[in-house]
This record gives structure tokens, sequence and C-alpha cells, in this order.
């Protein structure tokens, strides 16, 4: 029986060592996109190492459970703003009151799944919610069609196809595209931006759709997407399937190219598929929203199932009101006699 329990405690002891690598590991993302991979699964590594540190804090190994156990704390609380836990201290971009003197626009921001298998689910929701602007990724030829049914209702509207005919990008919009401007694509199919008119303001609205974290294209996309970053308006949103937690440096490469805030994250958006919707507190926070300028964020949520591996995220945002441009026109001095 004691043979047994030293070599439980054992295989524990390594386990909890085992799963420390990857977990520093993680925090070293910027110096190579497969240490940046491993960062997306803090909250899983972090919590799964306290596990086995709670238990070892009986045995011979309690000082090293002591010390895994409160870097796995530590670790854990790096993530927090992502986590819809309350919130102890401020966060980048942190959401701000309303007021009555603002007009509060929505934007939907939606992974559609390029095969889901209920698109009705989705129109229904964009009916009930009526939001002003829609970020859309995974736009295939079939969601081009879908979209097709609600034109009176959102006329304005740019797909960027993705080669392939399945993960293309696309912005649909009640408010008009700006007159005098051209709605762009970028990235095949990775990026699309439109610069929308709300009640009198032009700003940038743009849907990004990144790869997957190395080993697969993710990095190498951003650098690609770096010039129209770049060039977006000083005042800006954009949201999308970042396929990156906030936490990581793929994201803050995003938003430092972009000049670009992140937006408080609303929690876990994504799911593997064939897993119970039961489990998504489990799933990761990829989808993202950013801000720049005169762009005020006073909420964010995750919506209801549509039939997509994402869940949709609904956002109110205002916009500062801008300063009156000067003249041309020299202002003509009155003389008094």
């Amino acid at each position: 029986m004691a043979r047994i329990r030293y070599m439980a405690t054992t295989a524990t002891f390594v386990a909890m060592f085992a799963l420390s690598v990857p977990l520093v590991a993680g925090f070293f993302g910027t110096l190579h996109p497969a240490l940046d991979s491993l960062s997306h699964f803090r909250v899983h590594l972090a919590v799964l190492m306290a596990l086995c540190a709670l238990p070892l804090l009986a045995t011979t190994f309690r000082v090293q459970a002591a010390a895994a156990l409160l870097f796995a704390v530590a670790a854990f609380s790096t993530t927090s703003n992502a986590l819809p836990l309350p919130r102890l201290w401020p966060v980048q971009a942190g959401f701000e009151a309303k007021s009555d003197n603002q007009a509060v626009y929505r934007l939907l921001q939606m992974n559609l799944r390029f095969n889901n298998p209920t698109p009705e689910k989705v129109l229904s929701l964009i009916g009930r919610t009526n939001p002003d602007v829609i970020t859309l990724e995974e736009v295939s030829e079939m969601w081009e069609d879908k979209f097709s049914l609600i034109s009176s209702i959102y006329p304005y509207r740019i797909f960027c196809p993705f080669p392939n005919g399945v993960f293309g990008v696309g912005i649909v919009s009640r408010r008009p595209f700006s007159a005098g401007t051209e709605q762009r694509c970028f990235g095949r199919g990775a990026m699309a931006i439109a610069t929308v008119d709300f009640g009198g303001i032009d700003i940038d609205v743009a849907a990004i759709h990144l790869g997957w974290p190395w080993p697969f294209e993710q990095s190498r996309q951003i650098g690609e997407l770096s010039d129209p970053l770049a060039s977006l308006a000083e005042t800006a949103i954009m949201a999308g399937d970042c396929n990156a937690v906030p936490w990581s440096a793929a994201v803050r490469r995003v938003a430092d190219i972009g000049g670009l805030r992140l937006m408080p994250s609303v929690g876990p958006t994504w799911l593997y598929r064939k897993l119970p919707d039961v489990l998504r507190f489990a799933g990761l926070p990829i989808d993202q929203v950013f801000s720049k300028g005169a762009v005020l964020l006073h909420s964010a949520a995750t919506l209801e199932n549509t039939g997509s591996d994402h869940y949709p995220v609904m956002v109110e945002f205002s916009l500062r009101p801008q300063e009156q441009k000067p003249t041309d026109e020299p202002e003509t001095a009155t003389v008094s006699l």
C-alpha cells in the first residue's frame, strides 16, 4: 500500500513538473511563435498544475507543491481580464458609461462557420438584434446567397472570398458606406475594410480572420496584413476571429501594428464543435474586438449559439464628438465706426 502511495505521489509530482514547462514557455511568446502557441492554453495548464499541486501539499513535496501552486495562481491571474470574472483593477480599453447625448451603435461579430447546418438561426438573430454593422468570418459561397435574403435591410456589404471559396470575411451594414470611399480586401480574404457613415461621422470598420497559430501560418499572415492594419483611419473598430487569445503575443502584435486598443474579453467564444455546449467555459476566447480614436466602447456580450463553433459577440459603442474642422475661408472682421 505504501509503495502504491509513493508511486502515485511521484507520478503526480512528475505531472505537475511536466505541466510547468509549457506554462512557463508560454510567457516567452514574443521570442518564437511556437512558444506563443503554448500561451493559448495558459488557463488550462494553470488549473491542471494547481490541481496536481494541492494533494502534494500533504507530502514530502510540499515545498515544491507550494511554489507550483503560487506560480499557477500567478499565471492564471494574467488571464483574468479575458475571463468572465469580477474585475479588481482597470483593464486596457475598459468599457465607458453611456451618455444621453451620444447615439449608441451596435456591432455584431460572427464566425458563421462555412458549413453551418442552421443558417436560419443566424438570420433570425440578426433580425431580432438589429445591429448597425456586422463583421463576418468563414463567409462561404452559401453565406453570400443567404445574406442576399436580407439585402433590403442590410444593403451595404463587402465580401472578400478566400481562394478555396470557404474562409472569406465580410462586412454587412445598414449604415451607408461613406461616399467617395472604396471597400478593400486584403490577405486573400483574411481582412476587409469599409468606411462607414455613422450619423455623419466616418469610421473604418474592419473584419479579420487569422489562421491557426504555429505550426500554421498565423505569424506570417500577421506580417502580410501589417500594411492594411497600419492603414486603418484614426478612428476605427475591428472585430474578428483571431484564433489567438487576448494575452497572446499574436493579439498584442496585431494591436501594436494597427495602433489599436483591445476590448476586454467576453470570455470563451470557441469550443470544439463535437464537445457539449455545457463545456463552453473550457473553450478559448479567440474572437477579439479592437478600437482606436473616437470609438467609446460601452458593453460586450456573447449571444446564443447559432450553429457555429463560435458564439456571436454583440458590442455597443458610441463615437466621441469630433472637433469642428476649421474652415478654409478667413473670418471677416467687423469694424465699428
